[in-house]
């Protein structure tokens, strides 16, 4: 498996700085830069990918809203970058961009529209749906879910990542429907027992290790996407100190930009 990611996955460089791409999105210039690009902007990172191209971001808040550029070119007089943690694109030469450290970067392309998406999905965005809701957004511009192309860079790995069982309970539960959560144990011992499983056992009591991105997957599978349309990048932002930050690992605020072009 992890010689399948390494094909899907290429380090490119630019400036002599390394970067990841993902092979599923390669008819979009993309990138899920890493931190020695740290402090520039999406605004300076997206000339490397699309000089021309108009550069959007949104203030993440870690909920699940999703904006399109009108909607934040409308909100921009009042606030400052909006509050959100998506953005969709169905316009040319449009940019858009979201920061991680330990959270994950989710970059869509429709392959027949050439519409795009770009989400920030930590723990608390995917248990509110994040992912799934930014791909409503592309339905309402025509994407059909077999044409979507998914990519997950890198972000804290569930082997190391240390969370108590409510919070485990609240992301799972999103797997869910309300009828069919009974208790929290409920819900995560099924979990544990699955194929490459998104809960993990944690020597703590009272805690589990937990794999957010498994869990953004297993909403993509529940929506009808394949598993061949959605590749998670094989790097844990916590264990590979040189090339990115975590939150979980050091208090420093810094983060990695991820960002993809409608062309």
């Amino acid at each position: 498996m992890r010689d399948d990611l390494t094909k899907t996955w290429q380090w490119q460089s630019a400036e002599g700085l390394p970067y990841l791409t993902c092979s599923l999105l390669e008819q979009w210039p993309h990138g899920f830069f890493t931190q020695p690009f740290y402090p520039r902007t999406p605004e300076d990172l997206s000339k490397i990918l699309e000089p021309s191209a108009d550069v959007y971001r949104v203030k993440q808040v870690h909920g699940n809203r999703v904006l399109s550029p009108d909607e934040i070119r409308q909100e921009l007089p009042q606030e400052g970058f909006p509050s959100a943690d998506g953005i969709v694109t169905n316009l040319q030469k449009q940019s858009i961009w979201v920061a991680s450290a330990d959270c994950t970067p989710v970059l869509i392309g429709d392959a027949v529209t050439g519409n795009i998406a770009a989400v920030h999905a930590g723990w608390r965005g995917t248990a509110k749906r994040i992912v799934p809701e930014a791909i409503a957004r592309l339905q309402t511009w025509g994407s059909e879910m077999e044409n979507l192309r998914i990519a997950m860079g890198p972000a804290i790995s569930g082997e190391v990542y240390q969370v108590s069982d409510e919070v485990a309970g609240e992301v799972v539960a999103s797997l869910f429907q309300k009828e069919q959560i009974d208790s929290l144990q409920g819900i995560l011992n099924p979990l544990k027992k699955i194929a490459n499983p998104p809960i993990l056992p944690d020597p703590e009591p009272g805690k589990v290790r937990l794999d957010v991105r498994r869990i953004n997957q297993l909403q993509l599978e529940q929506l009808g996407i394949k598993a061949q349309q959605i590749s998670i990048a094989p790097y844990c932002t916590y264990q590979s100190p040189s090339h990115f930050f975590s939150h979980r690992r050091s208090p420093e605020r810094k983060v990695q930009w991820s960002g993809i072009v409608r062309i």
